[in-house]
């Protein structure tokens, strides 16, 4: 069973000042429940595409209920993956990020494309696509009701601070 999330946010600053933001957004005030990013590769492809992948520690916690069946270590982090492609011609950037911690219990999966905002071109707009799933037999619906609890708050959240972390970085 997988749960699905659609959003959209717009960003009150141009498509090249959110593209240098989003490099430069970690570490920040804002975001202290990211611990760690680490580059793994980065390439320009011969289309002049930038594909990179990262590894980020987060400190995201397991449910309390499941932090039992889990090492210490592995209750309290969370390793995410993110890949990244930066289209300079069609000026976007999508990113898909997926957890490889407690991967058995729950997975999310989130894809964001920045784009030019058609309506003014000064803005940026964010397309934010969620998917969580769990195929935890009898526990499947529960986990993917812990793993969404307020994501559409967070929606909304995520696009305030983002905001602010944009002109923080500026």
């Amino acid at each position: 069973m997988v749960k699905y999330f659609l959003g959209f946010s717009v960003l009150k600053g141009s498509w090249d000042q959110v593209f240098s933001a989003f490099w430069q957004r970690y570490p920040n005030p804002y975001s202290k429940h990211v611990l760690t990013e680490d580059i793994i590769f980065r390439e320009v492809t011969s289309d002049n595409r930038l594909v990179s992948r990262r590894l980020l520690t987060k400190t995201n916690r397991a449910p309390r209920w499941a932090e039992k069946y889990l090492p210490s270590n592995m209750a309290r982090s969370a390793y995410i993956i993110e890949d990244s492609i930066v289209d300079p011609q069609r000026r976007t950037l999508t990113t898909f990020t997926w957890n490889i911690s407690h991967a058995r219990l729950m997975t999310v999966e989130e894809r964001c494309v920045y784009g030019v905002n058609h309506e003014n071109a000064t803005w940026t707009e964010i397309k934010r696509e969620a998917w969580i799933s769990s195929n935890l037999y009898g526990l499947s619906r529960a986990l993917q009701v812990s793993g969404s609890k307020g994501r559409p708050h967070r929606d909304n959240q995520f696009s305030i601070l983002f905001q602010i972390l944009f002109f923080c970085i500026l």
